[in-house]
């Protein structure tokens, strides 16, 4: 961008009487700008113009599509990241599988005469139960390439639209377009076989640092890359506007570098969640969802969530406003609340990140005040039988096909009063805040990989 009135190029000269001190368009990024104005000797306005650093007057419209198209882009990009951090982890997990099974196998062979015949069954049973895993780890293979072909296809999609955009051009647009949707739709299918699967197991806790009221919460950003490792750390479950951003864990860990966001309206409960850059929140005393992007500093759309309770008409058992509760998985942003429609039970409603408009929801037949906590998994909702001592997670509810099952899976609460659990798909991890304690929790998912031979 450069002002007209210094060379190049020359002095712009508009006849702008009345337009002193006016903005012609709101943005300059969307088209000409005024800046500043004054009157030469022969009576002609001389104004000082802002205008984008190439012509674009007669092609702002398609030009806007392509930022949109470059955003777009740079979204399946972080996607793939997070994507390929995942599968890489599960490609370790099976090989330290194969190895199981292979050692096993050794054992069978090398005592197949001096075993009794107890034992050679109970080792040929266990056998036969690693026998699939050799499918499934030639499948993570070939998955980890078709990731890594994908990875490609990405980076010369992106310099395609960078070499459009700088020219200013529209050649090709609709050909980038599908090939950006035709991306997105194999990176979602990739998503779902390679990340998703049944939680069968939840870790220890891991105690990250003690501070803090006894209630509130703490998080990532579920879509970052890996080499942003930022934290924010909320104080509190009502009324509160004081967001702390930490640079990193470590400095979350040692209670340094970070900054302050003070948000233009109060928060109520401890169900927010950060989603590509911006924090999803309930504003207090209202069922408004608000979205506030932390770049700018401002809130970018508001909406009310209909019908649902909030004021500590419908919250969790341990009551603390939490009608309204925000999760991030790998599908997408989530809204788990209660409506007098649904008679308390929890409703979990599938959000435009965009719009906050709601795009589907599920009535769980669960009720709230029964749940200690709950979060999201792949399109599954998780509860919890309690938020104090003993709990565990009792009850799963699956969006995919809107059944459910009660589940028996130990949770461990180490600090005996949890007001804030959520799940991270980028890290596959419990985030909790416990009596004033920011906890994490591995998770354990059982994957069902239909191999080529499967039906």
């Amino acid at each position: 961008m450069w002002p007209l009135t210094v060379p190049p190029p020359l002095p712009l000269l508009l006849l702008c009487s009345g337009l002193a001190g006016q903005t012609l368009f709101q943005s300059p990024e969307e088209g000409w700008q005024l800046y500043t104005s004054a009157q030469a000797p022969d009576g002609k306005c001389i104004c000082t113009a802002v205008i984008p650093a190439q012509s674009t007057c007669s092609r702002d419209g398609r030009s806007r599509e392509l930022r949109q198209l470059m955003e777009k882009v740079q979204n399946v990009s972080q996607s793939m990241e997070v994507l390929e951090l995942r599968t890489y982890r599960d490609l370790q997990y099976v090989r330290s599988m194969e190895t199981l099974m292979r050692s096993l196998d050794a054992r069978l062979r090398a005592a197949d005469g001096s075993l009794s015949a107890k034992s050679f069954q109970e080792l040929k049973d266990r056998m036969s139960e690693l026998l699939p895993l050799s499918s499934v780890l030639e499948q993570y293979k070939a998955d980890t390439r078709t990731i890594l072909h994908l990875r490609e296809e990405v980076r010369n999609l992106s310099s395609s639209l960078a070499a459009i955009q700088e020219e200013m051009g529209a050649y090709g647009y609709e050909d980038l377009q599908q090939r950006v949707m035709a991306l997105e739709a194999r990176l979602h299918a990739c998503a779902q076989k390679l990340g998703c699967g049944k939680l069968t197991g939840v870790s220890n806790p891991i105690t990250i640092r003690a501070m803090g009221s006894r209630f509130g919460s703490w998080m990532t950003d579920t879509m970052a890359p890996s080499a942003d490792s930022r934290v924010w750390y909320m104080d509190g479950y009502y009324k509160g506007r004081r967001v702390l951003e930490f640079r990193t864990l470590g400095d979350f860990i040692k209670g340094q570098n970070f900054i302050q966001h003070l948000l233009p309206q109060p928060w109520a409960g401890t169900g927010h969640v950060v989603y590509n850059g911006s924090l999803f929140y309930n504003k207090y005393q209202s069922n408004v969802v608000v979205k506030y992007h932390f770049r700018s500093r401002s809130v970018l759309v508001q909406r009310s969530l209909p019908g649902a309770g909030y004021n500590n008409t419908f919250p969790y058992s341990w009551g603390g406003f939490s009608d309204m509760d925000f999760m991030v998985d790998e599908s997408g942003l989530w809204a788990v609340y209660t409506t007098n429609q649904n008679a308390g039970n929890i409703v979990v409603s599938r959000l435009d990140p965009h719009t906050l408009e709601v795009v589907r929801s599920w009535d769980t037949g669960y009720p709230k005040r029964s749940a200690g906590e709950a979060f999201m998994i792949c399109g599954v909702l998780y509860v919890t039988n309690s938020h104090l001592a003993g709990a565990k997670v009792y009850f799963a509810y699956f969006t995919n096909t809107s059944s459910y099952e009660y589940t028996d899976v130990p949770f461990h609460n180490q600090y005996s009063h949890i007001s804030m659990l959520d799940y991270n798909p980028r890290e596959r991890a419990l985030y909790t805040w416990n009596n004033g304690h920011q906890v994490l929790y591995n998770v354990t998912l059982f994957h069902v990989i239909s191999t080529a031979g499967d039906p």
